[in-house]
């Protein structure tokens, strides 16, 4: 049974991703902050069967390189498949206003985790010589820029797409983009704010999955009917 690796796996989006695996019967190796994130994403699955939960800090450099050499020594399940969603802070905040910190603090987790799980994965995944995909969910605020925090998270995200799609268009691996013009939350929440749920977005993760025609490009989801039928253009 093939296995997907999701890292950001305990937010709004990794738990759609997580959703979507179980739903193609796949298993899922779920990178997770600590226990308690851990608990946090079985609850709102509803379940824990398929789910393989390991902990790494995404924002160092070092974390997710550290899971992928447990897995090459077999201490944990070997995967042929990556989503990646870690994200920075959803809040309002005029330019002016954005401390060095609050900068350096989320272009590192909104940008730079992205980047090292996918340049600590796709090598395992390209050794594999078999179909594999790898798939990053961005945002339209890099576009809209109505929160900019988030916002100037997506450009180099943009942009890191567009290289991973020419580097990876002819290799055994699909690479993805999904981007995401529309609010997605956990089951419980979204039914409360009256937004999309996690378990009704898996669904275009798993159509990525199930269409080998669906590569080098970018899957844009701004409305419920995109959901259903896929709207994808190749990146280049």
């Amino acid at each position: 049974m093939e296995t997907v690796l999701v890292v950001g796996a305990t937010g709004n989006i990794g738990t759609s991703a997580v959703t979507a695996a179980l739903n193609s019967k796949r298993q899922v190796l779920a990178v997770v902050r600590n226990q308690k994130s851990g608990e946090k994403l079985l609850k709102n699955l509803g379940t824990s069967e398929g789910v393989t939960l390991v902990e790494a800090d995404v924002v160092s450099d070092t974390g997710i390189r550290g899971v992928v050499e447990q897995v090459r020594a077999g201490k944990l399940p070997a995967f042929q498949h990556v989503f990646t969603c870690v994200g920075a802070d959803y809040i309002p905040v005029a330019l002016q206003d954005i401390t060095t910190a609050q900068l350096r603090d989320n272009m590192s987790r909104g940008f730079e985790s992205n980047f090292f799980a996918y340049r600590d994965t796709i090598g395992y995944l390209l050794e594999q010589g078999k179909p594999a995909t790898y798939t990053i969910c961005t945002g339209a605020q890099g576009d809209l820029g109505l929160f900019p925090l988030p916002a100037m998270t997506q450009g180099p995200l943009f942009s890191m797409a567009a290289a991973a799609s020419r580097e990876n268009a002819e290799t055994n691996v699909r690479f993805n983009e999904i981007y995401l013009a529309m609010r997605v939350e956990v089951d419980e929440d979204a039914k409360q704010h009256g937004v999309t749920t996690a378990s009704e977005f898996a669904a275009v993760y798993e159509a990525i999955m199930s269409r080998s025609e669906i590569r080098s490009s970018r899957v844009r989801v701004s409305t419920d009917a995109d959901i259903k039928d896929l709207k994808y253009e190749r990146k280049f």
